[in-house]
């Protein structure tokens, strides 16, 4: 995915956008780590199964986060609409946690593609 395509032509003259990174989970498991050091950017998870009904959760590793930032995800792609759940589960000095739960009725195998974006908080 180019990383470019996160960002809007024809945007406002004063309107600045974060720097975006891509990253890919490996070691076949939907709970394995990744590191994006970016404030906002795309991951795009293993297609392991994850099962009816289970939730998992992965850490990401990102040296721009502070303990006082909200991290936003959207889910970009994978799976049917509504088939999965993504969302913050921590906040942590240089890092955050994403839990991803199987709201179907069935086993599933997608890659899913989430879309983060880091707002900074307080300092």
């Amino acid at each position: 995915m180019a990383i470019t395509s996160l960002r809007r032509s024809g945007s406002l003259p004063n309107l600045a956008y974060a720097e975006a990174g891509a990253v890919t989970q490996g070691g076949s498991a939907k709970t394995t780590g990744v590191t994006l050091s970016q404030m906002q950017g795309v991951i795009t998870m293993d297609d392991a199964q994850l099962n009816a009904g289970v939730e998992v959760a992965f850490v990401v590793t990102n040296t721009l986060v502070e303990l006082t930032d909200t991290v936003v995800l959207a889910i970009q792609s994978g799976g049917t609409a509504g088939e999965y759940f993504a969302h913050v589960v921590t906040v942590a000095n240089g890092s955050f946690t994403i839990g991803v739960s199987n709201l179907s009725g069935s086993n599933a195998s997608d890659a899913v593609i989430i879309n983060f974006y880091v707002l900074r908080g307080d300092r």
